[in-house]
């Protein structure tokens, strides 16, 4: 394909994402950074006379602007995500230095489909010059997510407010984005929002329920609850059994009462993304142990 091929085609591609309504930005030719001015050599000139306006305010859908951009050079085309109101799911390959038995990004998001109980969301699907994936989701109503790396699952990452993905029609020295799936893009799955959710910890007890409860055996049940709220994946299950165990020996001291102790720890273990049955067997575990373990209160 010749240069003027080439930059009409990128133009194209550029104007079929904005007809869509989502904003786009030129990336560099045959890469996949933009190819705007940073604000170190911004001249405060034009669109930034009143001071730098970076990449994601920038992005465009205005027909007039884009011929302007894409007249100039055989620019890629990237999608500014967060004000298109998309989520995209970035399915990466592995490096080329890692090891070759490291699974892929479908691979492992498959497997987090299949461990959580839902099926392999279905929607508008782009190959990746790598040859990996991106699934393409409307963002939630009022939903402001962000940039995303590997909280999902292992080369998991997600493009949000704050990032950007290079469009279909783009291309790299190591290959072309093309779409492999020309659906509409399906909103994006609850679950995966909720993963995707920045988890708030679990309120402290309330005022009736410490009353029962030594003030001591109250301060570790928040303290341990919020840290399994706060685990990561791959640590949630162990970091749920340890604060439990830790907290049960004041369910065998009589201290508090193992009913208040199993809901908060519920609690926790769900807001930390492990499902509720997985959740309830732990908590169970852990403090029949604590119990049948646990020292006299005045050997402590």
């Amino acid at each position: 394909m010749t240069h003027d091929h080439r930059k009409c085609a990128l133009l194209a591609a550029a104007l079929d994402a904005a007809s869509r309504g989502w904003p786009v930005l030129p990336l560099r030719p045959g890469g996949k950074r933009p190819a705007l001015h940073g604000e170190d050599s911004c001249a405060r000139t034009g669109p930034c006379s009143g001071g730098h306006v970076k990449w994601e305010k920038r992005a465009t859908t205005d027909p007039d602007r884009i011929h302007a951009a894409w007249s100039t050079g055989a620019f890629n085309v990237g999608i500014a995500t967060g004000p298109a109101g998309l989520v995209v799911v970035d399915l990466d390959k592995p490096k080329t230095n890692s090891n070759g038995d490291t699974p892929c990004g479908v691979t492992t998001f498959k497997a987090l489909c299949e461990r959580t109980g839902h099926p392999v969301p279905t929607t508008r699907t782009v190959r990746t010059a790598s040859g990996g994936r991106h699934l393409y989701f409307t963002a939630p109503t009022g939903a402001r997510l962000v940039n995303s790396a590997g909280t999902l699952a292992p080369l998991v990452d997600t493009r949000a407010h704050g990032g950007y993905v290079v469009a279909p029609g783009s291309a790299t020295p190591t290959g072309t984005y093309d779409v492999v799936d020309d659906r509409p893009p399906a909103p994006l799955p609850e679950w995966l929002y909720a993963r995707l959710t920045p988890r708030q910890p679990p309120q402290a007890l309330i005022a009736p329920v410490a009353s029962r409860s030594s003030r001591c055996a109250t301060a570790a049940l928040n303290a341990e609850t919020a840290a399994v709220a706060a685990a990561t994946e791959g640590g949630r299950n162990a970091r749920l059994l340890a604060g439990a165990r830790a907290v049960g020996r004041f369910v065998a001291w009589g201290e508090i009462p193992r009913d208040v102790v199993e809901e908060a720890f519920q609690g926790a273990g769900e807001a930390a993304g492990l499902p509720p049955a997985e959740c309830r067997a732990t908590i169970r575990s852990a403090l029949n142990w604590s119990i049948r373990t646990a020292r006299p209160r005045d050997a402590a």
